[in-house]
C-alpha cells in the first residue's frame, strides 16, 4: 500500500495529529500524573496478588492463581482510571484490545513471529552442544501441560497490559511515542534484572524485547500482535523445548531438557533470555515486524485527511469556461403579446374599362 505517515517505530511524523493533551502543558502534566498512578497501582496490585496466591492456594497452583488475580486487578483498576481520568467509553478496547476485524489473524501473526524467534535462538544451542530431552508419558503430566499454557497466556497478557496498556498510553501523550518506548523498555529491563541469575546480556535482551513488543503496539494500535509474540517467545521455550525461562525451569511437565552447550548459548541458570544470541535475534526481529505490519500501520496510523477551502462545482465551472470560449449564444425570438386585430386585406384593383372602338369611315 502507500507510504505510511509514521517512522520506524510507528510514531507520528510531523504534521500528523498528536494524541489529546500532547501539546498542552496542563494536559502533559495531567498525563504524567496518570502515568505515575498507573505504575503505583501495578506494584500495589502485584503485592495484593502475591498475598492472595499465598493465602488461597497450594504452592503448585500459586503462580497461576497469582497471575489470574493480578490480571483481574489490573483490568478493573485501569478500566476505572480510563473511565474517571479520560472519560473512555470502552476502556478495555481503548487500552489495546479493540474487537476489530482481523484481530485473531493479528494474534496468529504474533505467535508465528515469536515462535520463529525462539527456534532461531535454540538452533545454535542444539548445533554446538546439543540438548538432552526427556519426554514424560504419564497422562497426568499432559493435564498439567494445559495449565502451563494457560499460565503463559495470562502472564504475557498481564505484561502487555502493564507495559503497553493504560500507563504507557498516558506517558505517550505526555512524552511522545519514542520517549514512552524508551522509558518502558528501561522499566521492563530493570525489573528483569531483579530476577536471580540475571546479567548484562539479560538486561540487553529484555530491553530489546520491550522495544519489539512496543513497536508492535505503536504500528497496529492494538496489543494482539505483541501478545502473540510475547506468548510464543516464552511458552514455546518452556513447554515445547523444556528450557529455563527467566530463571524458572519448572514450567514444563511433559518435556524436560538439559542444554549441554556453553553458557554463552544456553544462558546458564537464567535461560536464553540471558544470552547475546537472544539479544541479536530479537533485534533482527524488529525490521521483520515492521515489514509484517506495514498495512496495519497504514490503516491505523495514517493521518485523517480533513477537507478545507471552499466548495467548488467543477462541472459548473467547466461549463462556464466553455460558454465563455464559444461566445454569447443567439437567443430565439419570442412573441410576447398576441395579435390584437387581423391584418386588413388590401382592396382589389379593378382593371380599367375598355374604351369603345372608334367609328370607321364609310
Amino acid at each position: 500500500m502507500g507510504s505510511s505517515s509514521n517512522n520506524y517505530f510507528g510514531s507520528p511524523m510531523p504534521g500528523t495529529p498528536r494524541p489529546s493533551g500532547y501539546n498542552s502543558p496542563g494536559g502533559r502534566l495531567r498525563n504524567y500524573v496518570q502515568f505515575l498512578a498507573a505504575v503505583f497501582f501495578f506494584f500495589l496490585a502485584r503485592s495484593l496478588a502475591r498475598h492472595a496466591g499465598i493465602g488461597l492456594s497450594t504452592e503448585i497452583w500459586r503462580p497461576l492463581l497469582e497471575q489470574l488475580v493480578l490480571l483481574l486487578l489490573l483490568a478493573i483498576g485501569y478500566s476505572a482510571m480510563g473511565l474517571s481520568f479520560q472519560r473512555q467509553l470502552h476502556p478495555i478496547q481503548e487500552q489495546g484490545f479493540p474487537h476489530r476485524k482481523g484481530w485473531a489473524r493479528e494474534l496468529g501473526q504474533g505467535v508465528a513471529l515469536g515462535w520463529g524467534v525462539a527456534v532461531v535462538c535454540v538452533l545454535p544451542m542444539m548445533i554446538v552442544g546439543g540438548i538432552a530431552i526427556a519426554i514424560s508419558g504419564r497422562l497426568a503430566m499432559w493435564g498439567w501441560l494445559l495449565a502451563d499454557v494457560v499460565f503463559f497466556l495470562i502472564l504475557t497478557l498481564v505484561e502487555e497490559i502493564v507495559f503497553r496498556g493504560f500507563g504507557f498510553q498516558c506517558l505517550e501523550k505526555a512524552a511522545g511515542p519514542l520517549g514512552a518506548t524508551l522509558v518502558y523498555a528501561l522499566f521492563y529491563a530493570i525489573l528483569q534484572m531483579l530476577v536471580p541469575g540475571s546479567s548484562g546480556a539479560s538486561f540487553a535482551a529484555s530491553f530489546v524485547l520491550a522495544l519489539l513488543l512496543t513497536t508492535a503496539y505503536l504500528r497496529t494500535r492494538a496489543l494482539w500482535i505483541g501478545w502473540g509474540i510475547n506468548f510464543a517467545w516464552k511458552a514455546s521455550r518452556a513447554i515445547f523445548f523444556g528450557l529455563i525461562v527467566n530463571g524458572v525451569g519448572s514450567h514444563s511437565s511433559v518435556v524436560e531438557s538439559t542444554p549441554m552447550g556453553p553458557s554463552s548459548l544456553t544462558g546458564g541458570y537464567f535461560g536464553l533470555d540471558g544470552t547475546w544470541v537472544a539479544f541479536l535475534v530479537l533485534l533482527a526481529a524488529i525490521p521483520v515486524l515492521v515489514r509484517m505490519t506495514r498495512d496495519l500501520d497504514f490503516e491505523h496510523n495514517a493521518p485523517v485527511i480533513v477537507p478545507g477551502g471552499y466548495p467548488v462545482d467543477i462541472d459548473a465551472k467547466a461549463r462556464s469556461q466553455h460558454e465563455s470560449a464559444m461566445g454569447p449564444a443567439v437567443q430565439p425570438l419570442v412573441q410576447i403579446f398576441p395579435a390584437a386585430t387581423a391584418v386588413a386585406e388590401a382592396p382589389a384593383i379593378e382593371a380599367p374599362a375598355a374604351e369603345p372602338p372608334a367609328p370607321q369611315a364609310p
